[in-house]
């Protein structure tokens, strides 16, 4: 702005300057116009005082290098002139200047030689003789007179465009310095131009009015962001582009990133190839999810279009965590699978025994062996179905059952007395060592938990082993330790002992009976009343399983 007030400033100083020395120099034309007519006319008048006292003899040494000097008779022809030879020169008695001094005794012409290219004026006055004694002069024309002033006019127009770059360059800073100090923040405080007032006033309402927007769009991003936060789910707001517009925290945490990902493509985020095609979808304008694996975890991706009109304006991410879902179903089906294989070999076993027994094929002295085949499936199908619906019970979260005070060393004790007939059995010795501890629990959960853990410590043991139970408590917990000398649980099995019907040797466990289930229950049983399980095992030297559960509040 500065530069433009300059220029137009300077153009203006010019535009008056040109105008000044245009008037200046037609003031001047004309004032020395009527000096020479003036001058001319003296000159004659003294020319013809001369004459008419000397003669023809007054021209004898006459300096006339300034003017023509002529002598025209009465009849017009010339007598005398001071520039060519009069006898040469044509009548002049039509001259205009020669007809007029006849006529009144002076007169003045001005004439334009076409020959010499110049302007000249004439002056002529009547002599006492009736002749006419005529002077001429070269008119200044306006060339001659610019180029007389040539120089003075330069030294003006310099010093003139001088001033007017100085004064342009201080009046334009003036000019703009008040709009330079203007208070933007309070446009109402500022002193400067009233032509500025209407301005400053708009702006000062602009101003007011923009606050309440800003006030109004932080305080709805302030809930947005709340509400986003606060959110389970991983929220993602992407333009068309997929660039991250706004992520919420528990999307942060989920894909393991930061608030420095916003600006950034989703995929230097995560690169899953399902995001990648529920993302085109919705680009598209369709609405798409599909499961993805994050970190060992399972979510589901559901891309939503923003439409704006018939285009997609934006896209909005939104990730569940559906391990759990996922995981359960994984369980399901295989529980399903691990059942229907658990219950049909006994039932092929039956089936095949009594297939026997009904066509006679069995001799007389083989039938009692082969009832008891059938009895001991019959008896591994019960127990399959009992630990089945104690599982889904557990499952359920026990909900039926109510929790109360019990000891947990009559429960162990309880519980080792029934086991005595079956380490008679398998030839091994189970001891017990405790205390009384008071816990808050369900009675028939935890003789549940001691009786899986003893029972296979004694099926898993070998002959002549033996079986270490403890009980112990302090100020905050009871806990129960159960101890073999058996076969042990390899490490790469231990972390998975207590999956459903997972067993680490499958011969030696259907030789002995077991369902797969017991340890499952146990887990279960323990997470219903908040205890923690601790497994130490080593093969061919025995395992150790340590349950501790909260004591109950007196």
């Amino acid at each position: 702005m500065t530069k433009r007030i300059f220029r137009s400033i300077c153009l203006v100083a010019l535009a008056v300057l040109i105008a000044c020395l245009v008037l200046i120099l037609g003031f001047l034309y004309g004032y020395f116009n009527e000096v020479q007519h003036d001058q001319l006319k003296i000159q004659t008048d003294l020319a013809a005082r001369g004459v008419s006292s000397q003669g023809l003899d007054y021209f004898e040494g006459l300096s006339t290098d300034d003017y023509r000097i002529t002598l025209i008779g009465a009849d017009g022809n010339v007598l005398f002139d001071s520039k060519s030879d009069s006898s040469s020169m044509e009548n002049h008695l039509e001259r205009e200047e020669v007809q007029e001094a006849l006529e009144t005794g002076y007169g003045e012409s001005e004439r334009f030689s076409s020959t010499l290219l110049e302007k000249s004026l004439y002056s002529a006055e009547k002599l006492p003789d009736g002749s006419v004694l005529r002077l001429s002069m070269i008119q200044n024309s306006v060339l001659t007179l610019i180029l007389g002033m040539l120089q003075p006019v330069c030294v003006i127009i310099v010093i003139a465009l001088i001033l007017s770059l100085v004064l342009a360059s201080r009046l334009s800073k003036k000019i703009v310095q008040p709009l330079n100090d203007l208070d933007l923040d309070d446009p109402l405080g500022n002193e400067g131009y009233d032509e500025l007032s209407p301005l400053l006033l708009r702006l000062h309402s602009q101003q007011k009015q923009l606050k309440r927007q800003a006030g109004e769009l932080q305080r709805r991003q302030d809930e947005f962001t709340a509400i986003t936060d606060s959110m389970s789910e991983g929220l993602m707001l992407l333009n068309p582009k997929c660039t991250i517009l706004s992520i919420n925290r528990a999307a942060v945490s989920l894909l393991d990133t930061d608030d420095f990902c916003i600006g950034k493509n989703i995929l230097t985020v995560n690169r899953s190839l399902a995001l990648q095609e529920i993302l085109s979808s919705a680009i598209g304008g369709k609405q798409s999810q599909k499961i993805i694996d994050i970190h060992d975890g399972h979510y589901q991706a559901s891309a939503s279009p923003v439409m704006s009109g018939n285009a997609v304006s934006g896209i909005a991410l939104l990730i569940f965590d559906v391990t759990e879902r996922e995981n359960s179903e994984q369980m399901r089906r295989e529980f399903t699978a691990n059942v229907s294989h658990e219950l049909r070999t006994p039932l092929h076993s039956i089936s095949g025994y009594a297939e026997l027994l009904k066509n006679g094929m069995v001799k007389s002295g083989d039938v009692k062996p082969v009832a008891t085949k059938i009895y001991d499936e019959a008896q591994r199908m019960v127990r399959l179905v009992e630990d089945i619906i104690n599982l889904s019970h557990l499952d359920e979260g026990a909900e039926d059952m109510i929790k109360e005070e019990v000891d947990l060393y009559d429960i162990v004790r309880s519980t080792i007395e029934s086991l005595s007939p079956e380490a008679e059995a398998a030839g091994v010795t189970v001891s017990f060592s405790g205390q009384h501890v008071a816990v808050n629990g369900i009675s028939q959960l935890l003789s549940g938990i001691v009786y899986n853990l003893c029972d296979n410590a004694i099926k898993y043991n070998r002959q002549g082993g033996s079986v270490s139970v403890s009980l112990s408590s302090d100020e905050k917990d009871a806990v129960l330790t159960v101890s073999d000398t058996g076969i042990g649980i390899p490490a790469e099995h231990q972390q998975r002992i207590f999956e459903r019907f997972y067993r680490v040797d499958k011969s030696h466990s259907k030789e002995v009976g077991g369902t797969g289930l017991g340890l499952s229950i146990v887990k279960h049983a323990a997470k219903i009343h908040d205890a923690k399980i601790k497994l130490s095992s080593v093969p061919d030297q025995g395992t150790e399983i340590t349950v501790i559960f909260p004591k109950s509040l007196s």
